[in-house]
């Protein structure tokens, strides 16, 4: 039981964010949460797809992540789709607004954990790839898979 506490258990990953952006950053944050959304959680119930984070008044809120009602939830359930507050120090927010502000980059939640039973987001800042960076993007990907099969068929 004690190794299911200190190791990380995925909840869902953001995949397509890879694709769509260069992460220059991770970072690590809580998420504020109500009871039957933790049961969701633990039921797989989440999509990271369409999601993002922004900075209103200080606080950064998660937007776009929907958590699907918990079955047994009845009264208890929320909004799916309603802004969540993710918990970050106070420098680090101002930091990341400064980024978002002058550089242009947007915060992307990558994936979903849990983390010592309690769950975890972990934030990218991004900066938007350009049609072009694609293309190179899946060229290199490409030719890497092409160099591997050659070395695996060589041996």
């Amino acid at each position: 039981m004690a190794e299911e506490k200190s190791g990380k258990k995925l909840i869902a990953q953001n995949r397509e964010v890879r694709h769509e952006y260069f992460v220059v950053e991770a970072l690590e944050t809580g998420i504020a949460l109500v009871g039957t959304e933790v049961k969701s959680l633990r039921a797989g119930g989440v999509n990271l797809k369409d999601s993002w984070a922004d900075i209103e008044d200080g606080e950064l809120i998660a937007k776009g992540i929907h958590i699907s009602p918990y079955e047994q939830g009845n009264i208890f359930n929320k909004d799916p789709r309603r802004p969540r507050k993710l918990l970050a120090h106070k420098a680090e927010i101002r930091r990341l607004g400064q980024q978002i502000k002058l550089q242009g980059y947007t915060l992307v939640p990558l994936s979903m954990y849990f983390k010592q039973g309690r769950v975890k987001v972990e934030l990218g800042l991004c900066k938007g790839k350009k049609l072009y960076d694609k293309r190179a993007s899946a060229a290199a990907r490409d030719a890497k898979r092409d160099i591997d099969r050659a070395l695996k068929t060589q041996r």
